[in-house]
């Protein structure tokens, strides 16, 4: 019975004889080594994992990087308060450890912890003052925005509008942490689009680029790389932080 019970979940699944194999000799070995059985094991529970044998772990290169990056600058620093606008709930969520932090997005998240306000915003209308902000930050957001992948109106601009939103809420001297893919120039519709990293910096205009770091096709990141090493990936990760003048 068992034995059937997996081999259905492999075909299911498209997983290797050599993956079944594995399992089931390993279910075997637990069953007769479990002596105390703490905790009960039965076929009709079992969950199969049979990716997670690796000799190294893999990560989504775009998102562990980025996020880390923002953390270090925002470090050096060391606002009173720090905005997030849409970014991954995992950055907003460990920042406001740390620094009071307020997050936005179109879809609101509902986060309870200290030191963290959530709430709703529009990108391409913020309800913040002009020239109000020491630092924000908007990371892999931005590419979306006026695809409707997220309910959003359908708006060929919307990215530009979303960028001079930034722009008019940070104080001059503030700083803007940005992040969107890089590369050969196109949309995805309606998943994202890949920007020439020289038409971000031509857009954040009134700002000076103090910093670009990227993640390459190769998951390296290179901090301080060259704006041309970003046109030359398929789907790199630019890191660019600006202050406005």
């Amino acid at each position: 019975m068992i034995k059937r019970l997996f081999r259905k979940l492999i075909k299911k699944s498209n997983h290797k004889n050599e993956s079944l194999k594995r399992f089931e000799e390993q279910f075997d070995l637990f069953k007769k080594s479990d002596i105390n059985q703490k905790l009960k094991v039965e076929k009709e529970d079992i969950y199969p994992c049979l990716h997670d044998n690796t000799e190294t772990t893999g990560f989504d290169a775009h998102y562990i990087y980025h996020p880390a990056w923002a953390a270090r600058i925002i470090r050096e620093i060391n606002p009173s308060k720090h905005i997030d606008i849409s970014s991954t709930l995992h950055f907003c969520s460990i920042l406001s450890a740390f620094i009071p932090t307020e997050f936005y997005d179109y879809r609101p998240a509902k986060l309870n912890l200290s030191n963290l306000v959530s709430g709703e915003a529009d990108l391409t209308n913020l309800f913040f003052e002009t020239s109000s902000i020491d630092t924000i930050s908007c990371m892999h957001t931005v590419e979306h925005i006026g695809l409707g992948r997220y309910g959003d109106p359908i708006d060929p601009d919307g990215d530009i509008k979303a960028i001079d939103e930034l722009i008019r809420v940070v104080k001059p001297g503030g700083s803007i942490l940005f992040v969107t893919p890089v590369g050969n120039p196109k949309i995805m519709f309606n998943a994202h689009r890949i920007y020439d990293p020289h038409m971000i910096t031509n857009l954040f205009k009134n700002c000076e680029l103090k910093q670009f770091s990227l993640v390459t096709d190769q998951n390296e990141f290179i901090v301080n790389s060259d704006l041309a090493d970003g046109l030359s990936q398929n789907y790199g990760c630019g890191c660019f932080w600006f202050i406005k003048n």
